[in-house]
């Protein structure tokens, strides 16, 4: 397969190598260059796939814009670049934005190859309303921010998908109950792995869950927007999947 000299935006499996698909493997292979969040990780999912390893660089937080001038500079001289995180789409709560930016601002070729999205999953493994929704990726870690962080959302109507790490998932879905109010929400943990598992209930109960040990794995949450249908403060018991005890 010879590729175009272009950008590819690659969306990566998030644990499960059976979403990637034979373009995307394709893809990867094909490519001289490709640049990564993590060469560590990214070099074990192309062992994984049995694919052998080209050049790779890495593309993260603090060297984005001296690699976003490397990579444009690799294309307009007719070298194909593969991007890729650690898992996802680039770009989405990962490295990636800027070098997009940058070949659509100034008008070069870039394609995206789709894949695995931890929130259209989440949004789906909720339950909630997928009609309309907004994903604001990692709500701010101190109590004033992540307060106004959520007061930003109290009377939209939106279904809300945010990302937190294992250690803050109690602090934020307090943080949500207060502010919010006592809506349906969701916990999912671990999507497309082994041990994937979905806890769902209010925001009240899914905080007191979640007060305790964190839980293990990567952790997406999702809040019904603002609707009295999904006000139920009365309930008693939270929904749960039948992995919930191992959160």
């Amino acid at each position: 397969m010879d590729l175009e000299a272009q950008l590819y935006v690659v969306a990566t499996p998030l644990g499960n190598l059976g979403d990637a698909s034979p373009r995307v493997r394709e893809t990867l292979a094909a490519a001289p260059v490709i640049a990564c969040e993590d060469t560590r990780r990214t070099w074990q999912l192309l062992s994984a796939l049995g694919i052998p390893r080209p050049e790779l660089f890495s593309y993260r937080q603090g060297n984005e814009e001296t690699v976003t001038r490397r990579i444009v500079g690799l294309v307009r001289a007719g070298t194909p670049v593969a991007l890729c995180s650690d898992g996802g789409y680039p770009g989405i709560s990962d490295p990636g934005y800027r070098v997009i930016r940058a070949f659509a601002t100034e008008g070069l070729p870039f394609t995206v190859l789709p894949g695995p999205c931890c929130v259209d999953l989440a949004l789906l493994l909720s339950g909630l309303p997928t009609s309309s929704y907004t994903f604001k990726g990692f709500p701010p870690r101190k109590a004033g921010a992540l307060r106004r962080f959520f007061e930003q959302e109290r009377a939209l109507p939106h279904t809300l998908v945010c990302l937190e790490s294992p250690f803050r998932i109690g602090a934020s879905l307090r943080a949500a109950l207060e502010v919010l109010g006592d809506r349906e929400a969701a916990v999912c943990l671990e999507m497309t792995k082994a041990h994937e598992r979905v806890r769902r209930g209010t925001l009240s109960q899914l905080a007191e869950a979640f007060a305790g040990k964190p839980p293990k794995g990567e952790v997406t949450f999702v809040i019904a927007g603002a609707n009295p249908k999904f006000d139920h403060s009365e309930d008693s018991e939270a929904q749960e999947s039948p992995d919930d005890a191992h959160a």
